[in-house]
């Protein structure tokens, strides 16, 4: 969603609302939470929320105590409180759906990281936010070659000025620890500011920055995802992925959030597998679990010493097997079950391959079909050279 007045510059920037892509009715920014009470007026003698939550660049946001009483709404441009002097941001969220966030968020109302709203921001304020914000580009790219010159094992990802333009948060990833003591003095004297250094992880960075995912859509992370879970690669096991960390991997380099979004569906179908180690004792030989298709529901086994020959089973046959096994008793061959999948498969394979998708061969004939006719054309057109000489 965006307002209805947005369109793209010449040097890329949104016009519109003219907040570089922040809209002031809230409709395009990043992370914001639809305020669907807002419409709905509080009951008689109750007094409204006195917190807001202030949304400020990237994402990051706050909780700030209304203690002067301002009628504000969502998009209002708001001083607050910081250390030292004061902090611009943007009303992201009002009303009784703050008490609902703070209570998820785990923030206590009346917690001391909960400060206080000065004013909205006036123009001289918004003067100077700007101001900080055009500044921040550049002085990337100069403490980036700052730290290089210094051989530190760090990499400056952002920066982000504070509203009244007194203090400069520099945002760095690094493996190891970092002494930073003569940077900081360097950024101090270079940038004439004061200076904070904050340590973010991989997945942080990746969401304050943004970018395309492999999908064809925004990162997950930048635009909806506010809690970082762990992934690990038995995630992809379950789900019958290769563990290739080239696909596997995201922007971030780490192992790709999305991982964990059907882990729960696949674990839930696996339910009614067998396990994989587990081998089916036949009068015949000891059957292997070669490989399992969960979309199918289909298993396939071999039998010890014949693993070029692969058995496909359900996982219901593969249950009484196993059931048959338990009691001391060995099935018969794998052959008797086998049989069953098959019958089954014929009764619908005019349904499934009424078209010959499946055939490997489906395009052969028609080239050969194109080339012998090609072949007669060409010998048509081609002269005959003993007519030219009797000729």
């Amino acid at each position: 969603m965006a307002c209805t007045s947005c369109s793209t510059g010449k040097d890329g920037q949104p016009k519109g609302c003219k907040n570089n892509g922040t809209c002031g009715t809230d409709s395009c920014n990043k992370l914001s939470v639809f305020d669907w009470l807002s419409n709905m007026s509080l009951p008689g003698g109750v007094e409204p929320f006195n917190i807001v939550e202030v949304r400020f660049k990237n994402g990051r946001k706050h909780f700030y105590r209304n203690t002067e009483n301002l009628s504000l709404s969502i998009g209002d441009v708001v001083a607050t409180e910081a250390s030292p002097g004061h902090d611009v941001g943007q009303v992201s969220l009002t009303g009784e759906l703050v008490r609902v966030q703070m209570k998820k968020k785990k923030v206590a109302q009346d917690s001391e990281e909960v400060l206080k709203i000065y004013r909205k921001a006036s123009q001289r304020d918004i003067d100077i936010w700007q101001e900080g914000r055009e500044r921040e580009e550049k002085i990337k790219q100069r403490s980036r070659q700052i730290a290089i010159r210094l051989n530190l094992s760090m990499k400056i990802s952002d920066i982000e000025f504070q509203g009244d333009g007194s203090k400069a948060t520099f945002y760095y990833t690094a493996e190891d620890r970092v002494d930073f003591r003569q940077l900081i003095k360097e950024f101090a004297r270079e940038f004439n500011t004061r200076i904070e250094m904050k340590q973010i992880g991989l997945r942080q960075e990746a969401a304050r920055l943004g970018g395309i995912g492999s999908c064809g859509r925004e990162l997950c992370c930048s635009t909806w995802l506010t809690d970082f879970r762990s992934v690990s690669t038995s995630a992809a096991r379950y789900q019958q992925l290769s563990l290739n960390p080239q696909k596997l991997a995201g922007q971030c380099g780490k192992l790709k959030c999305c991982l964990n979004y059907e882990l729960d569906t696949y674990l839930e179908a696996l339910k009614s597998f067998p396990k994989t180690d587990v081998k089916l004792k036949t009068k015949k030989g000891t059957a292997v679990c070669q490989k399992i298709d969960i979309f199918k529901g289909a298993l396939w086994y071999a039998y010890e010493g014949e693993w070029m020959n692969w058995h496909q089973l359900s996982p219901e046959q593969a249950n009484k097997i196993v059931a048959l096994n338990k009691k001391g008793e060995a099935a018969t061959s794998l052959e008797e079950y086998e049989t069953e999948v098959i019958l089954s498969e014929e009764k619908t394979k005019g349904f499934n391959n009424s078209g010959g998708e499946d055939s490997l061969t489906r395009f052969d004939k028609p080239k050969q079909q194109q080339s012998k006719k090609r072949n007669k054309k060409r010998k048509k057109r081609k002269p005959n050279p003993t007519k030219s000489k009797n000729a």
